[in-house]
């Protein structure tokens, strides 16, 4: 991998990990397209932790908070019953089906899944599912002629089952195209919560799955044809740029609709699966030089 290939990518991660388009699926496909060779899982899973070091500094007071009360409440009953307490278990609990899904679907991950096909697919059907729950929420906090406005949940609300339901919704990201954002949003989103408390337990809770990911995938960086100064290259290239859009999608989302993001995903999708039928593009694109 060159320097210029690293940098390309790097911004890509920056630019979509937040997003709910899936930052997997926009690396893949950018090396397809650009004719470069697939940058892999473990390029993806490691830069994926510049992207998670910009959550770590942008919550930041939210996490020194929720870690700080989980430990308290190690020891003292009391403190059990606190939000932020609770916060830190259900960030646990959360977590435990990519954990365990990763580990089962490792070699599916970083092969079968990888297919621009599937991806093309998952870009499709969780564009569409996104695009149900926006309008679901839409029409909860606006109300209508006949109807009041229905107040949704906030993080307040949030449980063990929610948080397990969030969590499986996380894990179906290990498909490339799902989107983590994405499909943890729309998870939230039929559950009920707002768009705030879905986007930001959605990125509380990819805090231990990516950066285990990251440390996990350590031992494959540097092989094949992607290089570990590269991929460091890439990963603080994604640092800068994630902070910068997680900023602005956490302002986006309190009054704007997920509507342009459900628009681009299908048109991608469908755009993916026409050049491929073409032969413009091979479902494998990239692998074999890999």
């Amino acid at each position: 991998m060159s320097w210029f290939e690293s940098f390309v990518l790097g911004l890509v991660q920056g630019l979509t990990e937040f997003l709910p388009i899936s930052s997997s699926a926009h690396l893949r496909l950018t090396a397809a397209f650009a004719g470069w060779h697939d940058p892999g899982a473990a390029f993806t899973a490691i830069t994926q932790i510049g992207t998670e070091a910009a959550v770590l500094i942008y919550f930041r007071k939210d996490i020194v908070r929720i870690v700080t009360a989980w430990f308290r409440s190690l020891t003292n009953r009391s403190m059990r019953s606190d939000h932020d307490a609770q916060m830190g278990w259900l960030v646990i609990v959360g977590s435990i089906p990519i954990g365990v899904l990763g580990v089962t679907f490792k070699d599916q991950i970083e092969g079968p899944f990888r297919d621009l096909r599937l991806i093309a697919t998952t870009l499709i059907v969780m564009g569409i599912v996104l695009g149900i729950a926006d309008r679901l929420a839409a029409r909860d906090e606006a109300g209508g002629r006949h109807r009041a406005a229905k107040e949704r949940k906030t993080l307040r609300e949030l449980g063990v089952k929610d948080g397990l339901i969030f969590g499986f919704c996380q894990a179906m990201a290990l498909i490339p195209g799902v989107s983590r954002s994405g499909a943890t949003i729309s998870g939230g989103l039929l559950m009920g919560y707002t768009r705030e408390a879905a986007a930001r337990y959605s990125f509380l809770l990819a805090i231990p799955a990516v950066l285990a990911s990251g440390v996990f995938e350590l031992k494959d960086a540097g092989e094949g044809h992607v290089s570990w100064g590269p991929t460091i290259f890439a990963t603080l290239i994604a640092f800068g740029v994630g902070y910068a859009v997680i900023a602005w999608f956490m302002k986006f989302i309190t009054t704007k609709s997920f509507m342009p993001f459900v628009i681009y995903r299908v048109l991608l999708g469908v755009l993916l699966f026409a050049l491929v039928a073409a032969g413009v593009l091979s479902p494998h694109a990239g692998e074999s030089a890999g």
